[in-house]
């Protein structure tokens, strides 16, 4: 494990029964970074967490912060946090006593609660019972309660899944700034645009294995089979030109005559890529 790693598998495997859901998956989450874990529904994205986080043992070798996942103690647990698709939030409780009840596990001061819920936009909401919320209120009630300590590690597993995109993007504006603050996001989804816009890295799983990993423009780029640029100009012509050094000065004429409106390549986006390296589609 690196010194700027934070989580480490190594040939990690798991089964249920006779059905073997993780065959030898291997990668490393940096330091700060928002890492995605990107998979259809079932492919083992939440057993991952399971075992990332001590729920699950597994064959191979899993750690976080240096320390196997088989071993994890409350040192651990104080610099972790996690929104996972059980929220486990106590509906008859106001939010407020909610967040009391982790502040008190946790030791934090009660001054935290306030500044928790403000940052996932829930001020003025102290006093309402969770039972009232709506899905995304409680989704970044969840939310504030994984970071009320301050963790340094966040596993958030499918975060904006079935919510409204307003929503969705109040979710993904809260992680750019732990992001910003230092914090390192574990992220599974399967929403390939999301991840896309969110993730500094993100590892394609399939049927048990890890298909790639890496940036996710890099990883499009490098599965660009058609090396082909799409232009609009300024009288809404429509043109297809091969990215040949051949046909640089074309483009570059268009530029000097202020003649180009658009310019796009053709890189596939994750999708098309995942369909590429599995044969299978994301769910939708």
């Amino acid at each position: 494990m690196t010194d700027n790693s934070v989580i480490r598998l190594h040939e990690v495997k798991r089964s249920f029964g006779e059905k073997q859901v993780l065959k030898g998956v291997s990668f490393e989450v940096n330091k700060g970074e928002i890492f995605g874990l990107l998979g259809p529904s079932g492919a083992g994205k939440t057993t991952i967490i399971n075992i990332l986080t001590g729920q699950l043992s597994c064959g191979g070798c899993a750690e976080i912060f240096g320390v196997s996942c088989g071993k994890i103690g409350r040192e651990v647990y104080r610099r972790t946090g996690a929104v996972l698709d059980n929220c486990g939030l106590y509906e008859r409780l106001t939010c407020a006593d909610n967040l009391k009840l982790h502040a008190r596990i946790h030791r934090v001061d009660f001054s935290r609660i306030q500044e928790a819920l403000t940052q996932v936009g829930l001020e003025g909401c102290e006093g309402k019972k969770v039972k009232a919320l709506s899905k995304g209120m409680k989704q970044r009630l969840a939310l504030a309660r994984a970071i009320l300590h301050s963790p340094e590690l966040l596993f958030l597993d499918e975060p904006t899944s079935g919510l409204d995109p307003a929503t969705a993007a109040e979710i993904h504006l809260l992680m750019n700034s732990l992001r910003g603050s230092g914090t390192t996001i574990f992220l599974t989804t399967h929403n390939m645009d999301e991840a896309y816009r969110m993730c500094d890295r993100i590892a394609l799983l399939s049927e048990g294995n890890i298909a790639e990993c890496g940036e996710p423009a890099e990883l499009c780029r490098k599965y660009c089979s058609n090396s082909e640029l799409s232009i609009v100009t300024n009288d809404e012509q429509k043109l297809s030109l091969e990215n040949t050094p051949e046909n640089a000065e074309a483009i570059a004429a268009l530029i000097r005559d202020s003649k180009l409106k658009s310019i796009h390549s053709s890189e596939p986006d994750l999708g098309t890529v995942f369909l590429r390296l599995t044969g299978k589609e994301l769910d939708k």
